[in-house]
């Protein structure tokens, strides 16, 4: 696999990691992650954080084991600014605000998380970019790191990220839905959706190391951007 580096130095390397591809190894161990192809690169890979299998974008691994306890550090001090982008489903009421709301895990689910007075402290701020018919493009920044934090907080404001199975319906977005008139081609059996991944994006991570400022971008992927493009033509 070809991965996307965004930059790769004797302390880190930061990669654009593509959805669906697992950050570090599962307990499954089945499918091929990230770290596991690194390791077949470099000599050491240290885990710093991880994103969600489908959630594309920004992620870092340190290469020593000293960048691995600095950058660590950053993560837990809530020094490392984290920025996403994500296609919720509806208008939010209030275009601009926070998101204060505990998260635990889920007692009867292994893999779920939910928001409960019991749960740990978890900040999410958030910003509409871009208003459509059925949907939002939110920019979000995350001050704590729980797993699944922006999906179980968009959950609990009822505007649950598009394509999510565990969170909302994960039902496909598909052209039919935003097209008047729609009309499937002759040549095909179904209709192929325009987009069937969770549509959250790590964007952007900023942080000091060292003596040295770090702005990490990722650019917005392919599939996401050809959405928001039909998103915007069928706008009206």
């Amino acid at each position: 696999m070809q991965l996307d580096i965004i930059i790769d130095n004797d302390q880190f390397i930061a990669i654009n990691k593509p959805s669906g591809l697992l950050s570090i190894p599962d307990r499954l161990g089945k499918d091929i992650s990230l770290k596991d192809l690194l390791k077949q690169k470099y000599e050491s890979i240290y885990t710093v954080h991880r994103l969600d299998r489908d959630t594309s974008g920004v992620i870092v691994f340190a290469k020593t084991e000293e960048s691995h306890k600095e950058l660590s550090a950053l993560f837990e001090g809530r020094s490392m600014e984290k920025y996403y982008v994500g296609l919720v489903y509806g208008n939010m009421m209030t275009p601009k605000g926070s998101i204060d709301a505990p998260i635990m895990e889920h007692p009867g689910k292994a893999t779920k998380m939910l928001t409960h007075a019991n749960g740990k402290v978890s900040l999410t701020d958030y910003e509409v970019l871009e208003t459509f018919r059925s949907y939002s493009w939110v920019k979000f920044q995350i001050h704590t790191g729980r797993t699944h934090q922006i999906r179980v907080h968009m959950q609990h404001m009822g505007h649950s990220i598009v394509c999510d199975a565990i969170y909302g319906d994960g039902q496909p977005i598909l052209l039919s839905a935003l097209k008047r008139n729609f009309k499937l081609a002759k040549i095909a059996d179904e209709e192929r959706p325009i987009l069937n991944r969770l549509g959250l994006h790590s964007q952007l991570l900023k942080f000091t190391l060292g003596d040295t400022a770090y702005a990490l971008e990722a650019e917005v992927p392919k599939d996401l951007r050809a959405v928001l493009q039909q998103l915007r033509k069928w706008k009206g």
